[in-house]
């Protein structure tokens, strides 16, 4: 059985609501795998629950189903439970048990429930207004259609709106909090473990890293009877009508196409119909839009693979399926993978850096208000610029400006000189603080330029201190 990590601070705010005694009508959400039912799991261990878990069926089957968790709760003993003849039966037989007793009752995967009972979100508001808010009713919603759970449940058109006494939408884990599941691994090797599972607990628990990274992918990943092969096809099936367009434009940014042009000729479609599929596509958390971090979002919009998983994923998998299929990867893997590494996480070590700016960095010399890349033209020399790290100010002129290097060589002064000439081009009558972050550490000239105040230098064992 896999530990509870991390979620220390969602776990303390439902517990002190808990001891508040009071309704409650917490919204919990999130992407797939991400850890929701880990959590709500962790805090109902010692509590009267109800545990209704939603199906993907239909609206007599889940009354069933939610009759069995009632009756399960009143009597546990009996070998076959009676179904309630209504939902509101049920309701008010949870109203009877919540009157005298604090009682957490919790629906997870609440949009299945919605959508074989759409008139279920007006009959919640309706016994929450009349009924449960005299109660000891603690009440939990949770759902992984992340737009359904924003629109139908926390938006205001929503019947359920303004009836929330709490909401928690669960991120995969940081980097730092993925190391705690491997406490004994190198900072080289939890960053790896971090740039290929994105911090999904589930992701983590299933590559089942002993300790050798090569040895768990390779049984783990790299295998056609493992889970994690096969994860990213059957979660598009599972979320999506049309995997194969969805699949396509995924290994199309995955691939490099950052673009909608370059990502429409890749995969043969309309922008109109790309536009669609990708804001699925980001609403299930799998593709973000990212823009010039000082700019305000148009014409300069990228997409990229907002979950390392699937960037992973299709970064290696399907270029090697045949090695794979075959069972002939374990020959290829240092060629066809493990030469590849370094390259591939560029990406996640420039998010490592940012949030270690963010999250962990205890003096920075601006209180930083936003964080990301920035890319645009030089007019100088007539060429595209790109800008690994730049952190804006909440006010004045002073900006972070950060490069970040996931190689084994040393990193010298000629870096430090390059991102000082970017930042002239960011703009003039700005005060510039440079930070460099490095895997392979850095020369003594630039150390040196350290100690004369000119830059912060960071290494990747920095980041976990």
């Amino acid at each position: 059985m896999s530990q509870f990590y991390c979620r220390e601070d969602e776990l303390r705010k439902l517990n002190k609501r808990y001891a508040d005694d009071k309704f409650e009508c917490i919204v919990i959400y999130g992407r797939r795998r991400v850890g929701k039912t880990a959590l709500i799991n962790e805090f109902c261990k010692d509590k009267p629950t109800i545990f209704f878990s939603a199906l993907n069926t239909t609206e007599k089957e889940n009354l069933n189903a939610l009759s069995k968790s009632i009756m399960n709760f009143e009597r546990p003993d009996m070998e076959s439970a009676p179904e309630f003849s209504s939902y509101d039966a049920a309701l008010d037989e949870l109203t009877a048990l919540s009157k005298e007793n604090r009682i957490v009752f919790v629906i997870d995967e609440y949009p299945y429930l919605a959508k074989a009972k759409p008139s279920i979100s007006a009959m919640l508001q309706h016994i929450i207004d009349h009924k449960w808010t005299e109660t000891r009713m603690y009440l939990i919603l949770c759902g992984s259609s992340m737009s359904f759970m924003e629109n139908q449940v926390l938006g205001n058109e929503s019947p359920l709106y303004g009836r929330r006494t709490g909401q928690f939408k669960i991120e995969p884990l940081d980097y730092r909090e993925t190391a705690v599941f491997h406490p004994y691994l190198s900072s080289e090797d939890n960053a790896l473990i971090y740039g290929i599972t994105g911090g999904v607990p589930h992701y983590i628990n299933k590559l089942d890293v002993r300790s050798s990274i090569d040895e768990a992918l390779l049984e783990n990943l790299f295998d056609r009877s493992s889970y994690l092969y096969e994860e990213p096809g059957n979660l598009l099936k599972q979320e999506l009508r049309e995997p194969a367009i969805y699949n396509a434009i995924i290994k199309a940014i995955a691939d490099g196409s950052s673009k909608m042009n370059d990502i429409k000729m890749k995969v043969g479609e309309e922008s109109s119909v790309i536009s669609k599929y990708l804001k699925t596509l980001i609403d299930l958390g799998i593709v973000k839009k990212e823009t010039p971090v000082t700019e305000k979002p148009g014409k300069k919009t990228i997409y990229l693979l907002a979950d390392n998983f699937f960037r992973f994923w299709y970064r290696f998998v399907p270029v090697n399926m045949s090695a794979i299929d075959s069972g002939r990867i374990s020959k290829l893997y240092p060629h066809a993978v493990k030469q590849h590494l370094s390259d591939y996480m560029g990406l996640t070590f420039e998010k490592m850096c940012q949030d270690y700016l963010l999250y962990y960095s205890d003096n920075l010399p601006i209180e930083l208000c936003n964080i990301g890349q920035w890319w645009g033209t030089d007019p100088k020399k007539k060429k595209q610029v790109q800008i690994d790290i730049v952190g804006t100010p909440v006010q004045g002129n002073d900006y972070i400006i950060g490069s970040c290097k996931y190689r084994n060589e040393k990193i010298g002064v000629d870096e430090l000189n390059l991102i000082k000439d970017y930042a002239s081009i960011l703009g003039k009558g700005n005060n510039y603080h440079y930070y460099i972050f490095s895997k392979g550490g850095f020369t003594d000239g630039l150390l040196q330029a350290q100690d004369r105040g000119e830059v912060h230098l960071i290494t990747l064992e920095d980041l976990y201190r």
